[in-house]
């Protein structure tokens, strides 16, 4: 895949390996991933994925992470 792919919701939860339901509400509270809005239709960009799950990389559970994250 090339970084301007873009996927469904249902292929970026796949992706993630995360249920669809998740990317629904984050998209809500504007927590989740970037993506786009094309008429009725959201996709997502594998670069924009990936760069959202570095921001969440962690190496402890003592750790934390900025706010709205």
């Amino acid at each position: 895949m090339t970084p301007d792919f873009l996927l469904t919701p249902k292929q970026a939860a796949r992706y993630l390996n995360l249920a669809e339901i998740s990317l629904a509400k984050w998209r809500v509270d504007g927590t989740g991933p970037e993506y786009f809005k094309l008429g009725r239709a959201v996709r997502y960009r594998v670069d924009s994925l990936d760069a959202w799950l570095e921001e969440r990389l962690q190496r402890s559970t003592s750790e934390t992470r900025p706010a709205n994250r």
